[in-house]
């Protein structure tokens, strides 16, 4: 289970300043189930975000986090200027993978995740941070794909593209450069990230996520 709360609208509505119409997309299983992105969630916000004078339409994706669900909406996707997605981390990654000339925004901060342990091969790709930033890197999180986190550049160790921690993996770094490039985004690179505030992170060890509005 993967668990987010959305983000607040403010910081929403300040992200999307550059885009008129915006398509938001829910994801119908993690966050659905804890009641933060899924198709009543979406709705909400494309009406809300209509009253603050966007485009906005709200569509369902069954798991973003497995590109054959995106591809489904391609058309549609291709007729918006920005995409809102709704998933975890992990949702907005691999929606971002599958149309990487398309601006994709998160509109949640993914808490944390539980995963299965046995039988198949998981790639990490989201920390569960609580402060999700990865629109400013090409939607490559550097903080989980970076073998040092790095968020301002890669280290001086990285050749031909692959990290030096574990030469097999891609450098993160050069994954975000070239995503970024593909928009036509590299200035954006220009800009000083500043440290990141891990209050919102493991910070007292264990965490545990109460939504008063939805409680029994």
């Amino acid at each position: 289970m993967i668990v987010g709360e959305r983000k607040p609208i403010g910081e929403i509505i300040g992200n999307l300043k550059a885009f008129q119409s915006v398509l938001i997309l829910a994801c119908g299983t993690c966050v659905t189930v804890c009641m933060s992105g899924g198709e009543k969630e979406a709705r909400e916000l494309a009406a809300l975000l209509c009253l603050k004078g966007f485009t906005a339409q709200a569509r369902v994706i069954e798991r973003q986090c497995e590109p054959e669900f995106n591809l489904l909406l391609q058309e549609e996707i291709a007729s918006y200027e920005v995409l809102l997605s709704l998933a975890c981390g992990i949702g907005v990654q691999v929606l971002a993978d599958g149309f990487p000339g398309k601006s994709v925004l998160p509109g949640l901060n993914t808490t944390f995740m539980g995963a299965p342990i046995r039988q198949g091969v998981w790639e990490e790709r989201c920390s569960g941070c609580g402060d999700c930033t990865v629109h400013h890197f090409g939607n490559v999180c550097p903080i989980t794909r970076c073998a040092k986190s790095l968020l301002n550049g890669p280290c001086g160790g990285s050749k031909g593209g692959k990290c030096e921690v574990k030469p097999e993996r891609d450098c993160a770094w050069q994954l975000i450069y070239d995503r970024m490039n593909a928009q036509g985004r590299l200035e954006e690179l220009l800009s000083i990230q500043p440290p990141k505030n891990w209050s919102s992170s493991r910070y007292g060890g264990q965490r545990k996520m109460f939504r008063e509005d939805v409680t029994l």
